[in-house]
């Protein structure tokens, strides 16, 4: 079953890079789970500030944009066997603004998918013990990516943007 990656958004250019290390990403999240990958489906959404506050409002009942959000699914007309997971949803403008001290843009948003991928398959952070092991995690998917550290992040793009 696939991986998606849709762009919802025009503030920030998506490259073939940033698509390719997103996809790697989810199979490398799903294998270090023991998952196979063609097994499950799921959605990465690549959105603004707008779009993914109105979804932390909706959903949350926080009127303020996030870097990521998650959206299990529970779907139960799959074949057995295969599952869709669900959808993440990233802001690439959060994640911009956050990559410097993430180590670069694409490393960021990476990152962010890895986080949402764990909340998909039922991780957590809400007590510390959760937290250290959603993070041991996330450290080890990450270190076996290896993403270069040090890239700027993406100017945005002159039609999108906006002051604040």
């Amino acid at each position: 079953m696939p991986i998606e990656i849709i762009n919802l958004q025009d503030k920030i250019d998506v490259t073939e890079a940033l698509t390719v290390a997103l996809e790697r990403a989810v199979v490398a999240g799903m294998t270090r789970e023991g998952l196979d990958p063609s097994n499950f489906e799921v959605s990465v959404a690549l959105v603004d500030d707008e779009r993914i506050r109105e979804l932390n409002r909706d959903y949350r009942a926080k009127d303020c944009p996030t870097d990521v959000l998650s959206f299990a699914m529970d779907d139960q007309d799959v074949p057995e066997g295969e599952a869709v997971l669900g959808d993440i949803v990233i802001s690439l403008q959060t994640a911009a603004r956050e990559s410097a001290e993430m180590g670069g843009f694409t490393r960021c948003v990476v990152f962010l998918a890895v986080h949402g991928l764990l909340h998909l398959l039922g991780y957590d952070h809400a007590s510390d013990e959760e937290a250290e092991d959603m993070e041991e995690r996330e450290r080890e998917i990450m270190a076996g990516l290896g993403l270069p550290s040090n890239e700027a992040p993406p100017a945005a793009s002159p039609k999108g943007s906006d002051a604040r």
